[in-house]
C-alpha cells in the first residue's frame, strides 16, 4: 500500500511517501507565506521523485502545524500522534521522544507498542526551540549550523538564566559586552535549552530510550547538553526531521480507522 504523509511545520515543510515500510520518496522546504502552497509543492516534488500518479497514493495524511491548510488530504492528524508512531518505527525501544521545532518544542512518552502515552507541548513562547538558536545565532553573528561544533569548544558554559527568548538575547549581548567568549556563549545556550526540555520531560515521565527529533536535532551541543543532565544518551534518527511526515504515512495505511 503506497501512503503519503505530510507534516507542515512553521518553518519547514516534509513529506514522504511510503510502500508498507519503505521509503520512497522524501522531501524538505521552507514552509513560507502559505501552508497550503506548500502542502501542494511537497506533494508534487514527491510524485516527480517517486514516479508516481496521485491516484497511485492510497491514502494521504497531513499533520503538523499547518496540517489544516492542506485541503487535499484524506484525514489530518495531530503532531504528537505522528511523532510517536514515527519515533517508534525508526527506533522501536523508544519509550520518551524530544522534538524540538521551529516554534515549539515537545516531549511525548511513548508504550512499549508505541502508542502516547502523556506528553507535554511547549507552543506559547519561542524559548528553547529553533527560532530561540536562530535570534542567539544572529545576535552572536555566526552560523547557525556551527552552533554546535562552536559550542563543544567551551571551556565553561555561560549562566543563561532567563527563558525568554528577548530577555536572553539581552543576557547573550551583555556577555558579549563582558568579554565571555562565544563558544561558552553557545555552550550556555544550548545548556539552557537542554534545561527547560528536561523540566518538561520530568514533567510526563521521561522513561528512556530518550529520542530527538524535529530540527534542532541536527544541532549537536544540544545532544550533548541533554545528555549530561539527563545523564542518559540522546538517540537520533537517521531521517530525525522527517519523523512527523513518516508517522503520518505508516498511519495513513490504517486509513480510514486511524486512532
Amino acid at each position: 500500500m503506497i501512503t503519503c504523509g505530510i507534516d507542515i511545520g512553521s518553518v519547514t515543510a516534509k513529506g514522504v511517501i511510503m510502500d508498507e515500510n519503505n521509503l520512497l520518496a522524501t522531501t524538505i522546504q521552507f514552509t513560507g507565506y502559505n501552508a497550503g502552497t506548500a502542502g501542494e509543492t511537497v506533494l508534487q516534488k514527491l510524485l516527480g521523485q517517486a514516479g508516481l500518479k496521485r491516484e497511485q497514493i492510497v491514502a494521504l495524511i497531513a499533520t503538523g502545524y499547518g496540517r489544516n491548510s492542506v485541503d487535499f488530504a484524506d484525514k489530518t492528524l495531530s503532531e504528537i500522534i505522528c511523532h510517536g508512531a514515527g519515533a517508534h518505527f525508526a527506533i522501536p525501544t523508544a519509550r520518551t521522544v524530544i522534538d524540538i521545532g521551529g516554534q515549539d518544542s515537545k516531549v511525548i512518552l511513548l508504550s512499549d507498542a508505541g502508542q502516547v502515552l502523556n506528553f507535554v507541548m511547549n507552543d506559547k513562547c519561542a524559548a528553547g526551540t529553533g527560532r530561540f538558536l536562530e535570534v542567539m545565532a544572529r545576535a552572536l553573528e555566526t552560523d547557525l549550523d556551527g552552533f554546535g561544533q562552536l559550542s563543544l569548544k567551551g571551556s565553561t558554559p555561560a549562566a543563561i538564566s532567563s527563558t525568554c527568548t528577548v530577555f536572553a538575547e539581552s543576557e547573550v549581548i551583555s556577555l558579549v559586552a563582558k568579554g565571555e567568549s562565544r563558544e561558552n556563549i553557545i555552550a550556555g545556550i544550548h545548556r539552557s535549552i537542554a534545561a527547560r526540555t528536561v523540566a518538561m520531560a520530568n514533567r510526563v515521565g521521561l522513561i528512556p530510550d530518550i529520542v530527538m527529533t524535529g530540527g534542532v536535532s541536527r544541532n549537536i551541543g544540544v545532544i550533548q547538553a541533554l545528555e549530561k543532565l539527563l545523564n542518559l544518551p540522546v538517540t537520533v534518527p537517521e531521517n530525525a526531521q522527517l519523523t512527523g511526515a513518516i508517522g503520518a504515512a505508516l498511519l495513513a495505511q490504517r486509513a480510514p480507522n486511524v486512532a
